[in-house]
């Protein structure tokens, strides 16, 4: 069976709240468990350096992507599996989006939301088809999710957008959604 390419977007932050944090650790230890291979933005900071880390202590296969000038803020991670150096931003979510089998959202600011929306719209453009997941812990995505029904209630977007997009409250309910869709 081949490995599954998780691509992780999230916040170059830890946030607020605790919570946040654990389930990115939680995250990048069940990725290892399961065998799948980290896609991500290449950071040692915030909850992308909390994924990583837990998914290199557990084995997994990591693959990053940074732009050369966030290398010193973000903190590029040097002992990944794989690490791709991009002149921009755009370079950085193509390789990203490209090899990746799916794409996991967790919480995260403006980055993390220009990420997100890239790809929905591409999918929503059936440029692909790969699975999209909101990792919704302690509802943070819930303010996002209603702003998809109003786009969609005011008729500037297809009811069919809000089906490119699952919810998902825990990393056990990702795993069991990642199988589904494989």
């Amino acid at each position: 069976m081949r490995r599954l390419s998780l691509c992780v977007y999230c916040g170059s932050r830890m946030g607020k709240d605790p919570a946040y944090e654990a389930m990115a650790t939680t995250l990048g230890t069940e990725m290892a468990r399961h065998n799948m291979r980290l896609v991500y933005g290449a950071g040692d900071v915030g909850l992308m350096g909390a994924v990583a880390r837990a998914a290199q202590a557990g084995g997994a296969e990591t693959f990053g992507v940074i732009p050369t000038h966030l290398m010193h803020m973000e903190v590029g991670k040097t002992d990944l599996t794989t690490s791709v150096v991009t002149e921009t931003m755009h370079e950085r979510k193509k390789v990203m989006f490209m090899n990746a089998d799916a794409v996991v959202v967790l919480p995260g600011g403006a980055g993390s939301l220009d990420e997100f929306f890239e790809v929905l719209t591409w999918r929503q453009l059936g440029l692909h088809a790969k699975p999209i997941f909101l990792m919704n812990t302690k509802g943070y995505w819930d303010p996002l999710r209603a702003m998809m029904d109003h786009v969609v209630d005011q008729g500037f977007a297809d009811a069919s957008l809000l089906q490119f997009v699952e919810t998902i409250d825990d990393v056990p309910g990702l795993m069991t959604a990642l199988q589904r869709a494989a």
